[in-house]
């Protein structure tokens, strides 16, 4: 079992930055792919970006590409999403999660992943 919680959401203005922490906790995640999601109102959660266990590999939605970094350090059991230059349509709430498996390709599908944070709100204003 594992258990993920998030921080460092907020309000920010357009152009500003965030950067969210998701600590881990149960078990070790150094195994695991880690995910980042969000999910806006009234709209699915999707994919924002992911992260190898090793870190050698990540994978970005292309809203966030060039804007958003995924890291983490398997010795902290933690992972990060770096955000900058945001946007109003960034605004959501955004998850981490593990993959429930190893893969080759990098998930992007919800399903993939079995172990989720509760979210943290971010709201980027105009």
């Amino acid at each position: 079992q594992v258990q993920l919680v998030e921080s460092g959401g907020g309000l920010v203005q357009a152009g500003g930055s965030l950067r969210l922490s998701c600590a881990a906790s149960g078990r070790t995640i150094s195994s695991y792919t880690m995910g980042w999601f969000r999910q806006a109102p009234g709209k699915e959660r999707e994919f924002v970006a992911a992260v190898t266990w090793s870190g050698g590999r990540t994978n970005y939605a292309d809203p966030v590409k060039g804007r958003f970094t995924i890291s983490r350090e398997n010795v902290k059991n933690t992972v990060w999403l770096q955000m900058n230059s945001l946007k109003p349509e960034d605004t959501a709430v955004y998850y981490c999660a593990t993959a429930s498996r190893a893969t080759v390709v990098i998930p992007t599908s919800t399903r993939a992943y079995n172990y989720w944070g509760q979210g943290t709100q971010v709201t980027v204003s105009s």
